[in-house]
């Protein structure tokens, strides 16, 4: 195994793969450096000296400044490293396109919908129109599955969330463009909409969002109505599992296809690994005519002219740029900074400013042009990659990606987390030590890529662990019976 990796020929620093000794003698390129501190798995050490205000690279590209003189061999991390970033920026079209060649069609065992969709799990989900039912929706999920073999029905589940009520202005927007996008999502054979009765999200209000579906698949049950809700719930899920039942997996192109992708507790190998790794699959995918989303907005920032600058058109372009303009204006009208991140997890693994964190997340997005880009709550309409607004917290952006049209979330971690989202979350891990030491949350280890595999490797590996799991193999979240739906919140509360 390699000690570390000098990634970019320009970089100043190189990173760590394992922990490195005070007084170590380190190669890289042509520089040889005695480290003058001891540097942890992940972190970065310098390979040449930097004076005070010296720009800090990595990637080949800026990730700060040295916010004091940093010496060859030095621990370059939060102590002697600042961010660059400023506010609302303008930016310049300059097309760096590459598109993919075609490649040999692959293909999965999902469900066909009816409107023309494609599933890779056969569902019953009870969605709650507001937090208020989420103890009865929950207990509805345990009386369901005790009444009713699942067979061809994979699982029954309720998914809780604290809105539906007591919102204003674009939140309760946001809630209902949400729920609607959940009730038509492929990986539901049939859903279950609980209201109460009284909320602002209340059922008739629904219907105008929800817009055309199948009766046959999707009930409504308003609490208030009826005297005994639960088995007046009983028999709406007894129709809906009759239905569902019915379904069968079937061969589908790949080009079916639609894939999350975001990060969460990464690490300083997370950039090196497994976020690559993704990309490479994203390429992989996108090459056999599927679809990508990537998310994550602020995480996109101090990286984002790469990813402007592939995008197929100008009209694309100017929607990016709105994307990421919009979401720094989101932070400064709430008086916040728009660059405090990278998180406590993030600097314990090595990871500096949100430049760093950005040009190691936005490496999930391979090579692709940018094809679509999306608002909260926007179902994709583009195949190819996409990006989608979204906050970086985990639950709410891995959400998002699945109200998109996600059938699966790829989840990359150099930290580890348990959580899931609507649909299969895969953990995808950056180093082999939390591969061995958290098994029970990680489905896939990218660290072997500096070890014993090329990424090219890698990425083939995840793509037919992605084939997989798309035609029914569970990954670690479901086995666990891990569900969480979290939407995002901007504004007053009632």
């Amino acid at each position: 195994m390699q000690e570390f990796i000098k990634i970019n020929r320009e970089d100043t620093v190189a990173v760590a793969l394992k922990p490195l000794s005070k007084g170590s003698t380190v190669v890289a390129d042509q520089n040889t450096v005695v480290l003058k501190e001891d540097i942890p798995q992940g972190h970065k050490f310098a390979v040449c000296q930097m004076p005070e205000g010296a720009p800090v690279i990595k990637y080949g590209c800026r990730i700060g400044f040295a916010s004091r003189q940093i010496r060859p061999g030095d621990w370059v991390h939060i102590h002697n490293v600042s961010t660059a970033l400023g506010d609302v920026l303008e930016y310049q079209y300059e097309p760096r396109i590459k598109e993919l060649p075609k490649a040999s069609p692959s293909s999965f065992m999902g469900y066909k919908r009816g409107d023309g969709g494609c599933g890779v799990r056969n569902e019953l989900w009870i969605l709650p129109t507001v937090g208020c039912v989420n103890s009865v929706a929950r207990a509805m999920e345990q009386e369901a599955k005790r009444r009713f073999m699942l067979g061809n029905v994979e699982d029954i589940v309720a998914f809780a969330h604290p809105y539906g009520c007591s919102q204003m202005g674009e939140d309760q927007e946001n809630t209902r463009k949400v729920l609607a996008d959940i009730i038509h999502h492929p990986n539901a054979g049939g859903v279950l909409v609980l209201g109460l009765g009284c909320e602002n999200c209340n059922i008739p209000v629904l219907m105008d969002y929800i817009g055309e579906y199948d009766p046959e698949r999707v009930k409504f049950l308003q609490c208030q109505d009826c005297e005994d809700e639960m088995e007046a719930a009983m028999e709406l899920l007894g129709q809906l599992y009759k239905k569902a039942s019915g379904d069968v997996r079937v061969e589908c192109d790949a080009s079916e296809l639609i894939i999350g992708m975001k990060c969460g507790g990464s690490d300083g190998l997370s950039g090196i690994t497994a976020n690559p790794a993704v990309g490479a699959f994203s390429d992989i995918l996108i090459s056999k005519g599927g679809t990508t989303i990537l998310t994550e907005v602020p995480e996109m920032f101090g990286a984002e002219t790469i990813l402007m600058n592939r995008c197929r058109d100008e009209e694309t372009f100017a929607r990016t740029v709105k994307l990421i303009n919009g979401f720094k204006e989101y932070f400064t009208s709430h008086n916040q900074t728009i660059y405090e991140n990278p998180s406590p997890g993030n600097k314990k693994g090595g990871i500096s400013t949100l430049e760093d964190k950005s040009l190691g997340c936005t490496q999930k997005s391979g090579s692709s042009p940018v094809c679509g880009v999306l608002e909260y709550g926007e179902r994709v309409r583009e195949k190819g990659l996409n990006l989608l607004s979204a906050p970086g917290n985990d639950l709410v952006a891995a959400t998002a990606l699945a109200v998109s049209g996600a059938q699966i979330v790829l989840f990359t971690t150099g930290r580890g987390t348990p959580f899931a989202t609507l649909v299969p979350t895969m953990k995808i891990s950056s180093n082999s030590k939390l591969a061995g030491y958290k098994a029970g949350w990680i489905d896939f280890n990218a660290g072997e890529m500096v070890e014993t595999k090329t990424k090219d490797q890698v990425a083939m590996e995840l793509f037919q662990y992605v084939l997989r799991v798309a035609s029914g193999k569970k990954v670690k979240s479901e086995e666990a019976g891990f569900h969480d739906l979290a939407i995002f919140k901007q504004g007053v509360t009632l």
